[in-house]
């Protein structure tokens, strides 16, 4: 079979006038799209910064509670040593609690609750001792006990 030619010329037509507003909007869709993923991207990063912050005080928050925590515990045992029976014991409590009051964890409170239980203990044992009727310490022997433990005072910040 041979090609037969069409009965009639095809003629094409260029309108050059001007876009009509859909054909300009459809035209900046893929910056739009770009201008949306950058936005998105640039958030997600923002969030992802600030929780690491946070992450990162809270947890430093945590270790100094934790921190203070164990240093309380550490008081309460030289307080109660310090108060003791036993000399050695005493004399062990009084000397972490002057190794304690010198922590960067100790506060202006812990301070004080230190320096009142460091001023007494010596002075408790003694009253206990003559209310319970046994035999007290000569006066010479303790008042210099007294001022050998007052010059070992914990220091205050």
């Amino acid at each position: 079979m041979d090609p037969t030619p069409s009965p009639s010329p095809v003629q094409v037509i260029v309108d050059t006038g001007p876009a009509e507003w859909w054909q300009i909007l459809a035209a900046l869709g893929p910056l739009a799209v770009l201008l949306g993923a950058l936005l998105a991207a640039f958030i997600g990063w923002n969030t992802l910064r600030q929780r690491t912050t946070a992450d990162e005080k809270s947890l430093a928050q945590k270790r100094e509670a934790d921190n203070r925590a164990e240093w309380w515990k550490r008081t309460q045992w030289a307080i109660d040593s310090s108060m003791s029976d036993e000399p050695d014991r005493a004399k062990l409590g009084l000397r972490v609690m002057s190794v304690l009051a010198e922590s960067t964890l100790a506060g202006p409170e812990e301070l004080q609750i230190i320096t009142s239980a460091w001023v007494d203990p010596l002075e408790v044992a003694e009253q206990t001792r003559t209310e319970l009727g046994q035999q007290a310490r000569p006066a010479e022997w303790t008042r210099g006990r007294n001022r050998a433990t007052m010059n070992q005072q914990p220091r205050m910040r």
